[in-house]
């Protein structure tokens, strides 16, 4: 069981990292928006996710993407995805590709 949960998240974040915010080349997983995934038992996914600016023009479409991605994984029943603002984001909280990337190392 363990080891399918694991291969859940491994797919979470396979499709997470197929997920780029129109102005940024950069998914946002690595650019640290996911703050937390969750699966339950029942294979229903919770996600809490941030933005790098609260007024995000893409928030929309970058919710709706992760809710259409997530939700195309085998077994995946619900996606919810809550966007969050504590902690804020900071560019910090990137991947190293992602601040090489873009310029920041």
């Amino acid at each position: 069981m363990e080891n399918e949960f694991l291969q859940t998240e491994e797919a979470i974040v396979a499709m997470l990292k197929t997920v780029y915010d129109p102005e940024i080349p950069v998914n946002v997983y690595d650019l640290g928006l996911i703050y937390k995934i969750d699966v339950d038992d029942e294979k229903n996914v919770t996600i809490d996710m941030t933005l790098t600016a609260p007024n995000c023009p893409a928030s929309d479409f970058l919710l709706e993407d992760i809710r259409m991605k997530v939700g195309s994984i085998e077994g995946v029943k619900n996606v919810e995805v809550n966007l969050v603002f504590e902690p804020e984001w900071n560019k910090d909280m990137m991947s190293e590709e992602a601040k090489l990337e873009l310029g920041f190392l």
